[in-house]
């Protein structure tokens, strides 16, 4: 979130936590069981300060959710203002995977504790993913034997593209995004696809809590 029309100390905690949620982004990324010293080792901050910025790790990891999951929505809703059915689908799973977002859902499903307030949310990034998905499909744009649960498996894929460059690994994920959705268009569909896409059960039971052993 940017700092602009903050000035003096409004400005510098708003600095300071975008340091801190990016820093934390990249260790969970790495290692979802890292404590939170590991974050404030790469914000360089002393660890009281990230306590009294975020009580638990919990809070922290709800807070990286949050904000991958809102900009899913606003992905989307740029999406619905574009004309064409193609291009707007197109661009959304582009924009996605360009955004990297989707992998903290892969890494943290399951490691914390969701709330209403999150499953409000990712309820909204999904209903403007699918209907973005249903346009392009009525159109004529998408397979038709696609469902809206395989673009995650899409996302997932994608996703676990990852070298230690970054401009390699979004190289790489730009190469395979290409034959990806052409892959998504009619007309290089040519055999019916295998298996059924997974369930919205399946889906969202990734982020409940594991038992345990």
């Amino acid at each position: 979130m940017p700092s602009t029309g903050l000035s003096g100390r409004k400005a510098q905690a708003a600095r300071n936590d975008q340091t801190i949620l990016a820093a934390a982004r990249e260790v969970f990324l790495h290692d979802p069981t890292a404590p939170m010293s590991a974050v404030a080792e790469a914000a360089h901050v002393g660890i009281g300060a990230l306590y009294r910025r975020y009580a638990s790790k919990e809070q922290l990891l709800r807070t990286l959710c949050a904000a991958g999951l809102q900009r899913f929505v606003e992905i989307a809703e740029h999406g619905a203002t574009v004309e064409d059915a193609w291009e707007a689908f197109a661009g959304y799973v582009s924009a996605v995977v360009d955004s990297d977002v989707h992998s903290l859902t892969v890494h943290l499903a399951g490691t914390f504790t969701t709330t209403p307030e999150l499953s409000t949310l990712a309820g909204r990034a999904a209903e403007l993913g699918n209907a973005l998905f249903r346009r392009a499909q009525e159109a004529g744009a998408l397979r038709p034997d696609l469902h809206p649960a395989d673009v995650p498996m899409l996302f997932e894929q994608l996703a676990a593209i990852r070298f230690g460059d970054n401009e390699r690994t979004a190289a790489l994920r730009r190469r395979y995004l290409t034959l990806l959705l052409d892959a998504l268009r009619p007309e290089s569909a040519r055999t019916p696809l295998p298996g059924e896409a997974p369930t919205p059960d399946e889906l969202s039971g990734r982020w409940r809590p594991t038992e345990p052993a």
